[in-house]
């Protein structure tokens, strides 16, 4: 909110400069988040009068004016303006003047010259000019009162500091000029100037009939009607320039009436042209299909939602956020219908985003405004249009339905000693709030308030309490260091942090990818399997309505993403949590019951598995690349993999991950359906993993090396083409012993069809051939034949009893 210093000081005058004000103000919850002059620095400018204007001989368009600057002999000016005339008082840059810059950012000089050769001792300025307004329509033509002479910064008051405050939404009640200053009242203990609102004489006795049928949309409605005004009267210059120091431009004499009480006391009001009206006016909620165009040109159509003034024919307003085009004041307005009502908050909270626009009314009312004033301001706007525009009103309607009732508030003086930070006694709390113009009971040890129409926001205890540190100053606040013991917490030397993770991901070629928590519900059922998602009560987006839990349907929207930019390689990674449904998760500190949240890391390769090089032929990234890829991830430790089924995943392509005796995630190509669903040229490859289980490391122990050397053994075995490479080396390791230290598939060999038809290698179709060799060794002796044998022997014995092997 914008606002000028001295409308602030009309209300309340503190002795503080103006940036001791700020300071306070800011101090005190009300954020000042710019304050500067007026107008931007300039010098050597002062009020002239035009004694004459005559045309230039040389140039059609200029004018050479004489002009008075109170220096005793006029200056001989030549100015381009088109309202340049003898008689009205303007700004004058005499000689030597510095101007505000311009693009440039250097200020302009007013130098001694001639202009189709007629010399020129200065300049006639307009308002843009000075940069005071947007405006240029010509000189800025002073009033009578301007004294000759005098410099324009004293005249106009450009010195004027604006004040622009970011006001937080329970601060409703300082969304007026009033308002702050109630507030500085409060603040710095300064008298505080109550306007007065002297009822207008009634002349004539008609009434508009008003039914409000929605009391949960309109809690009071006041209106009255004004015959005979002249709406082409001219706004006044005082009120203009307040409000263009409120940032509002003046737009006609009515509608300027009705902002400018907005911004003087928090009332976001509306005229209507009385003649427009059919019939009577109906407070209501909108019906279906129901359309209206509005004040700002755009057609809107309304449902059961959102709140509407309408006639007996059409609706003519939305009902706290702005009127409607049908009914708007016009230079041919001769009666008016005046309205102010209370609407209720939360009938008029996010109507106007629906509509994608906001108003300065609708921002009020969303926050809530007094309803105990009504009457009053309607009395205030009505003598300021009877002032300006003339007229004659009618008599007053009010009608109250329903209003909202503050309930006491309860403050302990201990629990605010407590909160605050510092010791307080009863009397400060007591004399704080009462200083605010809050009704005050004290008991024993404690303060009661009875929150006042206007304070929407004094609801709890902490609502005091905050006013209270407000008032005393949040500067005034003692410092003390924290108390707390400070422990360094220490990470286990079996675990590694998530930093390491992403690090060796990155190694690998990955790129960290990081997404929103809450994803769309198709990727839920489809890639997650999960027909059971959490919902969000208020999603950002109505794409993003469910808690994702897994990640990889993140991942392939990111690879969607790039794909369709032209990328041919991806590889991505993230460290995420997902969140899922667990009845037996208990409510701590850092779990909600019901709910797992546990932390993931998940990646996608896409393309090839190298970079573009000259060295080897490309190669698209494969299942047994991603794998690699996890073993590297979970090294030290030595994961087992098992054919498995993941709702993601191609059914013959995927493998679930076993630490021990613990599923700790998959790896496999995206599912078929899924690819051509998410029209990709190739399948990507995945894996999701538990981060607590990557993040899990051997402690290494010191072990001597053995200084006996080793012995190895090569055996060719014929196995079923079902049998699996894992399978295998789990029957070797089963039956080697302790002496056998490592097994290494090195070849496999299928037999080939031979030209007789026969096939080679003396293997059937559904047979292959995989050699293997076996590293022996023992730490205390050298091996002998006996127990070389002895391990080999086992090792087949194993193989032919659970894999049915046999030697080739």
């Amino acid at each position: 909110m914008q606002f000028p210093e001295s409308w602030l000081r009309a209300f309340c005058n503190p002795s503080l400069t103006s940036q001791q004000l700020a300071d306070t103000l800011t101090m005190a919850g009300l954020e000042v988040e710019e304050l500067r002059p007026f107008a931007p620095a300039f010098t050597g400018v002062v009020v002239g009068q035009i004694l004459s204007a005559d045309q230039h001989p040389n140039a059609d368009r200029l004018r050479v004016c004489q002009v008075d600057v109170g220096q005793g002999a006029p200056l001989n000016i030549v100015c381009g303006a088109p309202n340049a005339r003898a008689g009205i008082k303007i700004p004058c840059a005499t000689v030597g003047a510095l101007l505000p810059p311009g693009e440039d950012g250097k200020a302009f000089e007013i130098k001694l010259g001639k202009l189709r050769g007629v010399e020129s001792q200065g300049m006639l300025c307009s308002a843009k000019e000075l940069q005071i307004s947007e405006e240029s329509n010509g000189l800025l033509e002073l009033g009578d009162d301007a004294v000759i002479g005098r410099d324009i910064r004293e005249q106009l008051a450009l010195d004027d500091m604006l004040f622009t405050l970011k006001l937080t939404p329970n601060l409703a009640h300082c969304l007026s000029v009033y308002g702050i200053a109630r507030e500085v009242s409060a603040l710095t203990d300064t008298p505080l100037l109550q306007p007065e609102f002297p009822k207008v004489p009634v002349q004539v006795q008609d009434r508009l009939p008003v039914s409000v049928q929605a009391p949960d949309l309109c809690g009071r409605f006041s209106g009255r009607v004004v015959r005979g005004v002249n709406t082409k009267a001219q706004t006044p210059a005082w009120m203009i320039e307040r409000l263009a120091r409120c940032g509002q431009r003046s737009i006609s004499p009515l509608v300027d009436i009705s902002n400018y009480v907005m911004f003087e006391l928090g009332r976001p009001s509306h005229i209507f042209d009385l003649d427009k009206i059919h019939g009577g006016l109906q407070v209501r909620w909108g019906r279906e299909g129901e359309q209206l165009k509005l004040l700002n040109g755009n057609t809107v159509t309304v449902d059961g939602g959102v709140g509407v003034i309408a006639d007996d024919k059409e609706v003519e307003s939305l009902a706290g956020i702005m009127g409607g085009d049908a009914t708007a004041v016009s230079d041919d307005t001769q009666n008016i219908f005046i309205e102010a009502a209370f609407w209720w908050p939360k009938a008029i909270a996010g109507r106007s985003r629906r509509y994608n626009f906001s108003t300065d009314a609708g921002h009020r009312f969303e926050r809530g405004v007094d309803p105990s004033t009504t009457v009053e301001h309607v009395e205030r706007i009505t003598q300021l249009v009877l002032d300006i525009c003339g007229g004659q009103a009618g008599p007053l309607d009010d009608q109250t339905l329903a209003l909202p009732e503050g309930k006491p508030v309860t403050l302990r003086v201990a629990r605010a000693a407590k909160v605050i930070g510092m010791p307080v006694t009863q009397a400060q709390c007591a004399g704080a709030l009462r200083r605010l113009g809050l009704d005050v009971t004290e008991g024993e040890g404690t303060v009661t308030v009875a929150p006042p129409a206007f304070r929407f926001d004094l609801q709890i205890e902490e609502d005091l309490i905050e006013e209270v540190a407000r008032v005393i100053g949040y500067e005034q606040l003692p410092t003390h260091p924290p108390l707390a013991p400070i422990t360094a917490k220490l990470r286990a030397e079996s675990r590694r942090g998530p930093f390491a993770v992403r690090r060796q991901l990155a190694q690998l070629g990955y790129q960290e990818t990081i997404n929103f928590s809450f994803v769309e519900e198709r990727w839920e059922r489809e890639l997650a399997g999960n027909a059971d998602p959490i919902r969000l009560l208020n999603p950002i987006a109505s794409q993003m309505s469910v808690m994702r839990s897994s990640l990889l349907g993140s991942l392939i929207a990111v690879l969607k993403f790039n794909l369709d930019r032209k990328a041919q390689r991806v590889r991505l990674f993230e460290l995420g949590r997902v969140f899922r449904k667990d009845a037996s998760v208990p409510d701590s500190d850092t779990s909600v019951a019901g709910f797992d949240q546990p932390m993931r890391v998940a990646g996608l390769a896409y393309g090839s598995v190298d970079s573009l090089q000259w060295g080897s032929a490309e190669r698209g990234a494969d299942f047994f690349d991603v794998k690699g890829d996890v073993q590297a991830l979970l090294a030290p430790l030595q994961p087992g993999f098992k054919p498995a089924e993941h709702p993601a995943m191609h059914p013959g392509r995927c493998a679930s991950v076993w630490l021990g005796e613990r599923c700790v995630g998959h790896v496999g190509e995206l599912h078929p359906k899924w690819r051509q669903a998410y029209d990709l040229t190739q399948a990507p490859v995945m894996f999701e993993l538990a981060l607590d289980a990557v993040l899990q490391r051997d402690v290494p122990v010191f072990q001597t090396v053995s200084r006996h050397q080793p012995v190895e053994r090569d055996l060719a075995i014929v196995v079923k083409e079902s049998v699996t490479h894992a399978a295998v080396v789990d029957a070797i390791r089963s039956g080697g012993g302790l002496l056998l230290r490592d097994v290494v598939l090195f070849d496999v060999y299928r037999p080939k069809r031979l030209a007789d038809g026969s096939l080679s290698g003396g293997l059937t179709a559904d047979e292959k051939s995989l050699a293997v060799r076996l590293t022996l060794n023992r730490d205390d002796a050298t091996l002998t034949e006996e127990e070389i044998e002895s391990v080999v022997k086992d090792a087949l014995d194993a193989l032919s009893r659970r894999v049915h092997a046999r030697l080739r």
